[in-house]
């Protein structure tokens, strides 16, 4: 029996907190930047710095408001490159380096959104972690 619950829709039609994630615009201006994409199996996450390195904001899919195997579709994270691009655009950035590291689905589709907002992108580089001394060796069987 129990109460019951009345569940009321926002008024808002975004499809993750894209409207949530713009309300806070940042206050330091930048003409140039790097923008890191790391690309997991399991999120995509974008951090926009300055020209010393030092991180100026981040986004990622999980943060948006994707959940499980939402967050690692090219589709998340090309919200979430939409969404530094246009933070970007507001900081006055006119162009970018881009770094790219990991083998997930959002690694190519991060980059086209970001640079769809009308920001240069003057150099793409790939960082992805490469082991040189293959996987860890089983141990050793006792008898």
């Amino acid at each position: 029996m129990g109460k019951k619950r009345i569940m009321k829709k926002s008024g808002g039609s975004d499809v993750a907190g894209t409207s949530r994630a713009l309300n806070r615009i940042p206050k330091i201006k930048l003409a140039t930047g790097r923008l890191n994409i790391q690309a997991t199996f399991n999120n995509t996450l974008l951090t926009l710095c300055d020209g010393k390195g030092n991180a100026v904001m981040a986004a990622s899919s999980g943060a948006l408001g994707f959940k499980g195997s939402r967050k690692s579709t090219p589709f998340a994270a090309a919200k979430v490159g939409e969404i530094i691009g246009e933070k970007a655009q507001q900081m006055g950035m006119k162009e970018a380096e881009v770094v790219i590291r990991g083998v997930g689905a959002g690694r190519e589709s991060a980059l086209r959104a970001f640079a769809g907002k009308g920001i240069n992108v003057n150099k793409i580089t790939d960082k992805t972690p490469i082991p040189f001394n293959g996987p860890r060796a089983p141990k050793s069987r006792r008898v």
